[in-house]
């Protein structure tokens, strides 16, 4: 039985070969591809596909539905499957489909959708890994909840019983079919035609197509139409569609990212083209009927209510009164006192009645959350934050500092800070976010991250200094201004030049772009910054160009006499020489968002032996590392400062660094001492986890170590080392160090404090 298999392309290249690879590898052969083209441009479809039966059409139409209308036309095979080219299937799909409809000649079969963000080899790796966990504890992790698995099981089978007609079974696997395919969530947004295997026969003498009006929300009505018509219908849980999200909604979006303020508009109308082909009181309309129920209650009747300039429910709600007209008496005897009252309440045009119903659920919600949820004061300050802080006028002499989270007082916030109370002492109410309780060098009023003084100074502060991102949820207020120094001279690429997201948090791309829109001005350390940070944050507002402000310290014309104090301070011996380890953290290496893992990979007992006459470790893990390393048995050579503030204290005291892929040699490199880089899985990192904006083998200045033997050769011929490297590291100094001259915080202030 010959499949085809129908791809709509329109210049999606970055997704394609991860498509073409899982057809590729299918074990079941006889199938064909059709590659619809739209847009004009030409896939790159290289040899290594010359096995695979592709057939390129092209579609003068540019909308998926035309494309798959064409690639419909132009099928030849027996069944057909529509495959969106960001996505890809198991290796198994088409075997295990065309095996379940072996028996009988079915209208269609599907299987199940399994959802990630990840590209196909990395979606291998980790189902692997857990496939392996698996079998290890002998059961399936009951950790995930089953949206985050990827889907709902098929189970239809359980509901047949001995003695069941074979039109009674067929009934049942119709409306699991329809149960599993348009209601196994609640949002419209979950109705897809894909992961289905469809008798071509079937399609062509039902006129089942795809409508080329709709933009959007277009399988409901083809769903609609093929579950009203079909008679046979089987299904395999474990032929797997893998559907792919798009982790950059700006560049590249996927089809319901592109939605936006037009939501209503496109659902209204694929609903309608919906009660064209389903009767009424029929099964397969309740379950749509059901769906438009609980999108007006979750998202239409709280705009309702949100929008008082009325231009929104003007719009919107007398055509959703219309649909909600004929809801059928079934679905709306099942429905909430909630969502009766709501459905009542547009029946007769009472939008007052709606907000009043909406504003009395919020609190009742927020009751239940309080005895429910352990921080359900953190939901309490949300709310104050938006409705009484963020109403509440703007502090103008507030300035409101931030480092890393609230981790420490350090970075650039702190020289701002410390440069700001020179340059105009008592004229600033100054307030820190700090853990833990901090010694300052001038007065400042110290609070908690997320506590209700957080909120209230985030809402209020007339400036606000970060090196890191604010929260989600923050308001930028007009009279707001926002200086985001930020963290470090990128070597590792950042947000919109990262092809694929690999760390704990998928959503960055989407989140960075939303917070970067609230900063008035971005500090570049030098050109090359400057040129990355507008690129790969889409910042097109005030750059600062003067340095670094925590990098004047290297620069201080008595750095000397600060070292001094500083090893004494710590307690490191005079006649020691101080090599600092600051590695950076691995994306794919993770407890969840934040918490990363990390192994230490120097051995500790070997340098000590060699090194410890004359030297002694500093170990400064990323502040995002959550492991505490282990330095037992390498006391007094060996000193764990992973949670001293100020790094650029530790650039001061130290006679040589030692870092991996971390920015700190960007700002070590003001000092033009040795470095060396301990790059023992640098191909990983490079080609795999990040990518790099430098070439890590030509323009950097120092040797790349890959085990502790060449670490310690290297640190005892560390003149050799300098020596050689002498004429890369000028480049180096000039590219990336340029602008540094000790000044940095003073024409920081000056410009943004007017």
């Amino acid at each position: 039985m010959k499949v085809s298999v129908i791809i709509p392309y329109h210049g999606e290249d970055l997704y394609l070969n991860d498509c073409l690879d899982s057809l590729w590898d299918q074990t079941y052969k006889d199938f064909e591809v059709v590659l619809v083209i739209s847009g004009g441009k030409e896939p790159s479809i290289t040899s290594v596909y010359d096995a695979i039966d592709i057939k390129i059409v092209k579609s003068d139409e540019e909308n998926v539905c035309a494309a798959r209308n064409t690639g419909l036309d132009a099928a030849s095979g027996e069944y057909v499957v529509f495959l969106d080219c960001d996505d890809y299937l198991d290796a198994n799909f088409l075997e295990k489909l065309v095996q379940c409809g072996a028996d009988s000649k079915c209208d269609l079969m599907f299987g199940r959708m399994i959802y990630t963000w990840y590209k196909r080899e990395f979606f291998l790796r980790k189902e692997s890994v857990e496939a392996e966990e698996d079998d290890d504890e002998g059961r399936a992790s009951d950790e995930e909840s089953e949206d985050e698995q990827g889907g709902d099981s098929v189970v239809f089978i359980d509901n047949v019983e001995a003695g069941d007609s074979a039109e009674i079974i067929q009934k049942k696997k119709i409306d699991m079919a329809g149960k599993y395919l348009v209601s196994k969530r609640k949002s419209f947004y979950f109705v897809t035609a894909l992961g289905v295997m469809y008798s071509r026969k079937f399609l062509c003498e039902n006129d089942i197509k795809f409508n080329e009006d709709l933009e959007h929300f277009y399988d409901i009505p083809f769903l609609a139409h093929v579950l009203d018509r079909c008679e046979f219908v089987n299904a395999d849980a474990d032929a797997h569609y893998v559907k792919r999200k798009h982790n950059d909604p700006i560049h590249m979006p996927s089809l319901s990212q592109t939605v936006g303020k037009d939501e209503f508009d496109c659902i209204y109308r694929a609903y309608k083209l919906m009660l064209d082909v389903t009767g009424n009181g029929t099964e397969l309309r309740n379950k749509f009927e059901r769906k438009l129920v609980g999108y007006y209650s979750s998202s239409v009747a709280p705009a309702i209510k949100k929008n008082e300039d009325k231009a929104y429910r003007k719009k919107h709600a007398p055509r959703l009164k219309e649909l909600m007209q004929d809801l059928s008496p079934e679905v709306y005897s099942e429905l909430s006192r909630y969502r009766k009252k709501l459905v009542d309440s547009l029946k007769c045009d009472d939008y007052g009645r709606i907000s009043k119903i909406i504003s009395r659920r919020n609190i009742i919600n927020l009751l239940k959350y309080s005895v429910t949820h352990h921080n359900y004061i953190r939901k309490i300050k949300d709310i104050m934050y938006k409705h009484r802080y963020s109403r509440q006028p703007v502090m103008q002499n507030v300035v409101l500092f931030e480092s890393f989270f609230g981790k420490s007082y350090s970075d650039s916030p702190k020289y701002i800070f410390e440069k700001l109370n020179e340059m105009y002492p008592d004229k600033y109410e100054c307030v820190w976010i700090l853990e833990k309780k901090t010694k300052l060098p001038y007065p400042a009023k110290q609070i908690k991250r997320f506590s209700f003084a957080y909120f209230k100074y985030l809402a209020r502060a007339k400036y606000i200094v970060f090196n890191s991102r604010q929260p989600k949820s923050f308001i930028k207020r007009k009279e707001n201004v926002f200086l985001e120094t930020w963290h470090g001279t990128p070597l590792k690429k950042l947000v919109f030049d990262m092809d694929d997201v690999l760390s704990a948090s998928p959503t960055y791309k989407k989140n960075f772009y939303i917070q970067s829109r609230s900063w008035d001005y971005l500090v570049a350390a030098n050109g090359f910054s400057d040129e990355v940070f507008r690129r790969a944050f889409e910042y097109d507002k005030h750059m600062l160009k003067f340095g670094y402000p925590r990098n004047d310290i290297l620069h201080s014309p008595d750095r000397d006499k600060i070292a001094e104090d500083i090893k004494q301070k710590i307690g490191i011996p005079s006649n020691k020489k101080v090599v600092l380890y600051a590695p950076t953290w691995r994306d794919d290496e993770f407890y969840k968002a934040g918490k990363y893992k990390f192994t230490l990979r120097l051995d500790l007992a070997a340098m000590k032996k060699e090194l410890g006459d004359d030297y002694v470790i500093i170990l400064r893990t990323h502040y995002f590392i959550a492991d505490k390393i282990d330095v037992s048995g390498a006391e007094g050579f060996v000193y764990n400062l992973s949670k001293y503030d100020d790094i650029a204290e530790l650039y001061l005291i130290s006679d040589i660094l030692i870092t991996d892929y971390s920015s700190v040699f960007f700002d070590y490199a003001n000092l033009k001492r040795p470095m060396l880089f301990f790059t023992y899985d640098l191909d990983k990192y490079r080609d795999v986890l990040r990518g790099f904006y430098i070439d890590m083998e030509k323009d950097i200045p120092g040797p790349l170590l890959f085990n502790t033997d060449e670490i310690i050769e290297s640190i005892q011929n560390i003149d050799e080392v300098q020596k050689k490297y002498a004429s890369v590291y000028e480049v180096f100094y000039e590219r990336f160090c340029g602008w540094e001259d000790g000044h940095a915080s003073e024409n920081c202030i000056r410009e943004v404090f007017k």
